[in-house]
């Protein structure tokens, strides 16, 4: 009985987690992306697409689901799904699967090879570093990817292609959209429906990408170690024609609470995960706490000297 409870109390704490696994989701961040597209309609008329840090493969499903899985035989041959990640994953039909660092410059040459010399309409990202519980770490790890996610969007993207990217919402945020106006003519701020409101996440959507005509793709964490990002970007692609003072939020309206928990009814039923991560970054300590035996003794301390009433 306290096993059935234990397994079933994410159930109750987290619909959306519930739901992935009752409608076949690898993980609740699909809902994220489906919440995207029901919102902005990104995935419409898409035959080419990147997912990077894709694994365990919630958003890879998703495009498969939308762009490979609807289409004949023939035509599915036009559709090319590129999944980018150091870990791997398990195949999903449709998807190629690249194991690569978004970091490296490499990776998006690869990206464009795998795609047949073409580039992507699209290119989603829904990677997020480990948190370490310090928050401004935390948001400029966060940060950090979102412009390495960036750096492989100059690469691979097409004209009036469209980008997805998580990010914390910090106080360099609004830096990080000015400099995202500079690539894309509309950027904005999403809230999915899945993603809590507790939470600093959000994600920041550009669509109709532009490459600045003197502008050539580089890696921008590396570019700017020894020189003002501001300076630089100014210097690469001029100034902002328009900039922005404010970036548009927009939040998903959804009947469901991604911050509430929810009774089970009657007929619930416990579901097993979709599909488990192959290689957890964590699968190392798991592995390690398996063979050491953890026993738990009392804390005798000792005073040499009274305690002070």
């Amino acid at each position: 009985m306290c096993k059935k409870m234990g397994r079933s109390s994410k159930d109750k704490r987290d619909i959306y987690y519930r739901l992935a696994k009752e409608e076949g989701w690898r993980a609740r961040s699909a809902f994220k992306l489906l919440h995207a597209e029901e919102t902005f309609g990104i995935l419409k008329g898409v035959t080419r697409a990147v997912d990077l840090c894709a694994a365990p493969g919630g958003w890879s499903q998703v495009l498969s689901k939308y762009l490979y899985e609807p289409r004949s035989a023939e035509d599915r041959k036009q559709v090319k799904i590129i999944a980018v990640d150091l870990q791997g994953m398990a195949p999903i039909e449709g998807v190629t699967q690249l194991r690569a660092d978004i970091t490296k410059e490499e990776t998006a040459k690869a990206i464009i090879e795998y795609i047949g010399g073409q580039k992507a309409q699209l290119l989603v990202s829904d990677g997020a570093p480990d948190t370490t519980g310090n928050h401004d770490l935390d948001e400029y790890m966060q940060g950090q990817l979102l412009l390495s996610a960036l750096s492989i969007a100059t690469y691979v993207l097409e004209e009036n292609g469209s980008f997805v990217s998580k990010i914390f919402r910090a106080g360099n945020t609004g830096y990080i959209f000015k400099q995202m106006q500079r690539f894309f003519k509309d950027v904005c701020v999403f809230k999915p429906g899945a993603s809590r409101n507790s939470s600093i996440e959000a994600f920041v959507v550009g669509r109709q990408f532009c490459l600045p005509s003197n502008y050539v793709p580089c890696n921008l964490i590396t570019a700017w170690i020894d020189e003002d990002p501001q300076t630089w970007m100014v210097q690469k692609c001029g100034k902002v024609a328009k900039p922005k003072l404010r970036v548009p939020f927009v939040a998903y309206k959804d009947v469901l609470d991604a911050d509430r928990s929810y009774e089970l009814d009657e007929n619930y039923r416990y579901n097993e995960v979709v599909q488990k991560p192959l290689t957890a970054a964590y699968q190392d300590v798991l592995q390690k706490t398996k063979n050491v035996s953890i026993r738990y003794k009392p804390i005798v301390i000792h005073h040499t000297e009274p305690l002070e009433s």
